[in-house]
């Protein structure tokens, strides 16, 4: 059972992760409501994502890359 609070490190790492899938996204000229319908995820999600806000289920993270067509690795390096 992980700790709480979180260790800082973990939420930076949220965040690092996040800025990639923001990055990518920009990349491909989406928005977050349309990656979010391309990943069969809402814009909420996408936008949580992305700040780093919350913690953030792989399965997500695996729709995501596979919407954005890159490796998961490009996404979470």
């Amino acid at each position: 059972m992980p700790t709480d609070p979180l260790p800082e490190w973990v939420v930076t790492r949220r965040q690092a992760i996040g800025s990639h899938v923001r990055a990518a996204r920009t990349d491909a000229k989406l928005s977050q409501e349309k990656l979010g319908e391309l990943a069969g995820l809402d814009r909420k999600t996408i936008n949580r994502v992305e700040q780093g806000t919350h913690a953030t289920l792989i399965d997500h993270l695996l729709l995501i890359a596979d919407a954005l067509h890159v490796p998961l690795t490009d996404l979470v390096r």
